[in-house]
C-alpha cells in the first residue's frame, strides 16, 4: 500500500494484518521505498502483491494526480496487481480527473470518498492549533460528519479484499454533523481545558500557510479547494460505513475522549 505512514496508510496497515493479511508497506522514507514522483520506486511496492491501497500525495486533486495514477494503474496491472482502492474525497471537484484515472485504467477499482477527518485535530499541521488554545481555520459555521480513520481503513480492507466492492464508489463519512466550532468544545472536555475556534477567511489561512513554508502553489491549490469544501454549508451524513461494515462509524465524542486519556492535546 501506498503512503504507508500517512494518516490513513498507518491504519490501512494495521487493519489489513489485524484481518490476517500479508501487508507491504510503502512510503517515501519507509523500508520499501515509494514516490509517486518517481516510477522508479513502484515496482519494489507492486511486485508480487494482489491488491493495492492508492492514498496520493500531497492530495487526490493536486495537478498531475490524475497522469500519475493512471501510470501507476497500468504498471500496476501488468505486474499483476488484479485490485485498486484509491482514496478520494467527498465534494472535491479537483479529485474528479484523478478518479477517472483510475475508472479508465482497466484495474479493477474501488473509489473510497472520505469526509474530513477526526485525526485532523490529533496529528499533522492542524495539531498545533490545537495544542495552543485557539483553533484558527477558514471553516465558517458549516457543519461536517467528520470520520475516524480507523472507519476510512476497515472500508478500505473491505474493499481491497471483497471483490463484490469492484466498480464501486463508497462514501464514508461519520454518523453526525459538527461545526469545527462544536468539535473544538468537545475536544475542550474532553481535554479539560478551552480550545477556542477563530474562524478566519480562506486567503488569511493562505498567508498562515505560506509562513509556514508552503510554495506559492501549494497555497494557491489549498485555497482553491477550501473555497469549496469549506463555503459554509453543512456537509451530508452518508451510510457506507454501516452498510459495508455492519456498524455505526465512531462517534466523535468516544475520538476526543480516547485522545484526551492518550495525553495528544496537553501542552
Amino acid at each position: 500500500m501506498t503512503g504507508a505512514s500517512g494518516k490513513t496508510g498507518r491504519q490501512v496497515a494495521d487493519a489489513a494484518k489485524a484481518a490476517g493479511f500479508g501487508v507491504r508497506a510503502a512510503s517515501r522514507g519507509g523500508e520499501v521505498r515509494f514516490d509517486w514522483y518517481d516510477s522508479s520506486t513502484w515496482d519494489a511496492a507492486l511486485r508480487g502483491a494482489d491488491a493495492a491501497y492508492l492514498a496520493y500525495s500531497p492530495d487526490v486533486g493536486a495537478p498531475g494526480a490524475d497522469e500519475s495514477i493512471a501510470g501507476f494503474a497500468r504498471r500496476a496491472q501488468e505486474l499483476g496487481v488484479r485490485r485498486l482502492v484509491l482514496l478520494s474525497a467527498i465534494g472535491e471537484r479537483q479529485a474528479e480527473p484523478a478518479e477517472r484515472a483510475l475508472r479508465e485504467s482497466g484495474a479493477l477499482w474501488t473509489i473510497v470518498r472520505a469526509n474530513w477527518f477526526m485525526q485532523n485535530f490529533s496529528e499533522g499541521l492542524l495539531l498545533e492549533g490545537v495544542r495552543s488554545g485557539e483553533f484558527v481555520f477558514p471553516a465558517g459555521e458549516g457543519r461536517q460528519p467528520f470520520v475516524d480513520t480507523r472507519d476510512i481503513a476497515d472500508v478500505v480492507v473491505m474493499a481491497l479484499t471483497d471483490s463484490s466492492y469492484a466498480g464501486q464508489v463508497l462514501e464514508v463519512t461519520g454518523a453526525r454533523l459538527l461545526s469545527f466550532r462544536e468539535a473544538m468544545a468537545e475536544i475542550s472536555t474532553a481535554a479539560g481545558r478551552e480550545i477556542r475556534y477563530v474562524p478566519v477567511s480562506v486567503k488569511e489561512y493562505g498567508a498562515i500557510l505560506a509562513g509556514f513554508g508552503l510554495s506559492p502553489e501549494e497555497v494557491a491549490f489549498t485555497e482553491e479547494v477550501f473555497e469549496e469544501l469549506l463555503d459554509g454549508s453543512d456537509g451530508e451524513v452518508a451510510g457506507d460505513v454501516q452498510q459495508v461494515l455492519g456498524r455505526a462509524p465512531r462517534d466523535f465524542t468516544d475520538f476526543a475522549r480516547e485522545h484526551a486519556a492518550q495525553g495528544v492535546w496537553k501542552v
